[in-house]
């Protein structure tokens, strides 16, 4: 098919951002893994690296202050992003920020993208993102308990969320709370924006996950909401347009997570061919080892097959469908594939492979969580599978194309 055909103009963009990785990132990721201050002082250094050479936001467009050209654009040059954990980051298109600042373009009226969205794609201010509550399951957003009440022109928020990620030091947030408790189940729901200096807001701590606490951006925090006055004016789109616009900002999310884990994929299948050919035990290298070779021929096909997939569906979101089964198909199946060829070439490695020398144990920790975030595995196989029996009733069927 014709998306499998890189455009002249994306390899050639593709080639600047390898460029870049090669001479900034990869470099510097012992330095950026220590998340202090002088990381801190580093990625803004790099950042405008990035910004000199066109390519800062590559997730949003010239019109939203980015350098983007769609969702295939984007995921040819997220197999370069992704390879590394921090160079999301340095090109300014790192989650939550990415998500949020979509869905601000899309819905923020002018003087909310003024007052949130231009700092935010500028780099001179971060968010984060809250939904997911602890009292309740994530995978099903209908039952939110957090509420904001109206009281005159403005919303006065209750709320107590957690996973919240990048909290740590952003400047404002996009909160999902119920405005509307009487509403069916999918217009309860509004998005509000919330300056983190509101009185009454809390960050109450930055969660550790798998061991790891994290710095900034890369924390998922615990907040909490008590009284907190905001404007109407300050809502995202219509009051109850929450769960629809959490629809839209998710499943690019998705896509989004799958083509920089394509770049993570890749990178592990190197190390780990490069290292079978140059370890040797038993008598030979590792590489002439049956098993080796059977982990290297499976994580080839089913790398290829994540990117054919993934491009398909970047194709589909580019020309303005939805896509919500190849959403759905690719994030769990990615997920999988992304936990599997991490631990393939970490067991290939041995015992360097579970220290920081290379950069495959911190890939490791977070591959797992892939199978959870925006959407547990399990969840989007209910997707697929019912969107496709739907088909089926009433003698219908259902195809890939």
């Amino acid at each position: 098919m014709a998306t499998v055909v890189i455009p002249e103009r994306v390899a050639r963009r593709r080639e600047r951002v390898r460029r870049f990785m090669e001479e900034y990132v990869y470099p510097n990721e012992a330095a950026l893994s220590q998340e202090d201050d002088e990381a801190d002082a580093l990625v803004s250094e790099l950042q405008q690296e990035a910004r000199g050479e066109g390519l800062w936001a590559p997730h949003l467009p010239p019109e939203a202050g980015g350098s983007g050209g769609g969702f295939i654009e984007y995921a040819y040059l997220n197999e370069e992003i992704g390879r590394s954990v921090f160079a999301q980051l340095v090109f300014g298109c790192q989650a939550p920020d990415a998500g949020n600042g979509e869905i601000l373009h899309l819905y923020g009226t002018d003087a909310q993208k003024e007052r949130f969205l231009r700092p935010l794609v500028a780099g001179e201010t971060r968010s984060f993102f809250g939904m997911t509550e602890p009292e309740v399951a994530g995978s099903d957003p209908t039952l939110l308990r957090g509420r904001a009440v109206r009281d005159g022109d403005e919303w006065v928020i209750d709320a107590h969320k957690w996973f919240s990620s990048g909290a740590d030091g952003a400047g404002f947030g996009i909160v999902m709370v119920v405005t509307d408790s009487d509403a069916e189940p999918h217009r309860r729901a509004s998005m509000i924006l919330v300056p983190t200096d509101t009185p009454g807001y809390e960050l109450v701590r930055r969660i550790p996950v798998m061991g790891h606490e994290g710095h900034g951006w890369g924390t998922h925090c615990e907040t909490r909401f008590t009284g907190v006055r905001v404007p109407l004016e300050n809502t995202l789109g219509e009051p109850g347009d929450g769960f629809r616009i959490a629809q839209k900002r998710l499943g690019p999310g998705r896509i989004h997570h799958v083509m920089r884990w394509l770049g993570q994929m890749q990178r592990a299948f190197e190390l780990m061919c490069a290292y079978s050919l140059e370890r040797s035990a038993f008598g030979g290298p590792l590489a002439d080892k049956q098993t080796i070779q059977n982990w290297i021929a499976e994580s080839a096909a089913e790398i290829q097959a994540c990117r054919l997939m993934t491009l398909e569906t970047a194709h589909r979101l580019d020309e303005g469908d939805e896509a919500r089964v190849g959403v759905s198909l690719i994030k769990f199946y990615a997920a999988r594939v992304l936990n599997d060829v991490i631990d393939r070439a970490l067991q290939v490695h041995g015992g360097l492979g579970m220290t920081d020398d290379t950069p495959l144990a911190v890939m490791y920790r977070m591959a797992r969580g892939a199978r959870i975030y925006d959407g547990a595995d399990e969840v989007h196989k209910m997707v697929v599978a019912r969107r496709i029996l739907r088909a089926f009733e009433g003698g219908g069927t259902w195809r890939f194309t």
